[in-house]
């Protein structure tokens, strides 16, 4: 038994008992049904059973996590063909398939982040990365499977005590440093807890130092983060499916409402980011960082700046700034592409009450500011 067994994605080993497990459960069909908008088939007094053929005839030749993972590249793509205009992806040069390195990504959607880089690696022949996923999307074991599956391992951010906390975080420092350092396995990060609902891009110190936690003795600052290679990558969204929940969250918040995720509330959000239209999407690699610093703060700074300089901003971010009365710099887009975001923008207000149409905006406005 390894210490990592709580935490660490699954084998090939374990793929075929885990399928068999998920396929048999009914939160997990419910959802199933849910992601494949199978509303007559929800109807079905025989929907479960009439799932679980469908679901063992897709997975009995899956025997190991490459297979899963062909299977996850054409959902993908599918994704891709139905739900997005065009995808531009830059920066493969920057990085060499034989290493191995730590990617901190900005965060704007649960999942696709972190899938759309793995499916660029693929497409160039680099290894996919293991994927760090919070607790918080953890609620059910399900859902862990289906992320442990997809090469993704936990890090539990919450616990009964601080002590408790430490060991967790403590491991998975030392989860990730064993990847890079042992494995030659390349790591996904977000640059902060939770995605960036007001469409800023900043990186969380305590990130950097929840990594560096288990060699903290034993590297200085800039050595540990040299030696695991740090790698920017930004991802920009012309479309946030989310963007009307994020604005609807916020505008509780501000008006000193507690806010409390319903029990699926984060597996909703996952949905709406794969189904929902995206139009163009941007994802840049940058040069791996040399780090001069022995400060967390200022590596986090640096991890910043390189974000906004990979940054690409489309048709949306520039209409925002419009109806925000917001004077920008306009690049590469013409008056009637800024014209048809700003139309698509204000029925996306729509639904909203009138106080959280700025807050949708600002999702957008911001990177351009």
């Amino acid at each position: 038994m390894s210490k990592f067994d709580s935490i660490r994605p699954y084998n090939d080993e374990e793929v075929s008992d885990i399928l068999r497990e998920l396929i048999s459960n009914k939160d997990f069909i419910d959802i199933y049904f849910e992601a494949n908008q199978s509303k007559f088939l929800q109807k079905l007094p025989f929907k479960y059973s009439l799932a679980r053929l469908v679901l063992n005839n897709k997975i009995k030749n899956i025997t190991n996590i490459h297979d899963y993972q062909t299977i996850f590249k054409n959902l993908v793509e599918l994704m891709i063909d139905q739900t997005c205009n065009q995808i531009n992806y830059e920066g493969i040069e920057n990085i060499l398939s034989d290493d191995a390195y730590l990617f901190i990504s900005n965060h704007r959607d649960i999942t696709l982040d972190s899938t759309l880089l793995n499916y660029y690696l693929h497409q160039n022949n680099f290894k996919t990365t293991v994927n760090a996923v919070g607790n918080n999307l953890m609620n059910h074991k399900w859902a862990s499977d289906l992320m442990r599956l997809n090469k993704s391992f936990i890090i539990q951010r919450d616990s009964v005590s601080q002590r408790e906390i430490y060991k967790s975080l403590n491991l998975a420092s030392e989860f990730i440093c064993k990847s890079i350092f042992d494995d030659n396995q390349s790591v996904w990060i977000a640059q902060r807890q939770g995605r960036a609902k007001d469409g800023m891009d900043i990186t969380d110190p305590s990130v950097l130092k929840m990594i560096h936690l288990f060699y903290r003795k034993e590297l200085t600052i800039d050595e540990f983060f040299n030696k695991l290679k740090i790698v920017p990558v930004a991802v920009s969204y012309e479309f946030d499916p989310n963007d009307q929940s994020k604005a609807q969250e916020r505008y509780l918040l501000s008006k000193g409402n507690e806010y409390k995720k319903t029990d699926n509330e984060d597996l909703q959000s996952i949905i709406n980011g794969v189904r929902g239209f995206k139009g163009n999407i941007s994802l840049k690699i940058g040069s791996p960082l040399e780090v001069a610093d022995n400060n967390y703060d200022d590596i986090a700074s640096r991890i910043d700046g390189s974000i906004k300089k990979l940054y690409i901003n489309h048709s949306t971010n520039y209409a925002a700034c419009e109806l925000l009365g917001i004077d920008y710099e306009k690049r590469n887009l013409n008056d009637e592409e800024i014209l048809k975001a700003k139309i698509e923008l204000k029925k996306r207000m729509e639904p909203l009450t009138k106080e959280a149409h700025n807050l949708l905006l600002d999702q957008y406005s911001n990177s351009v500011l």
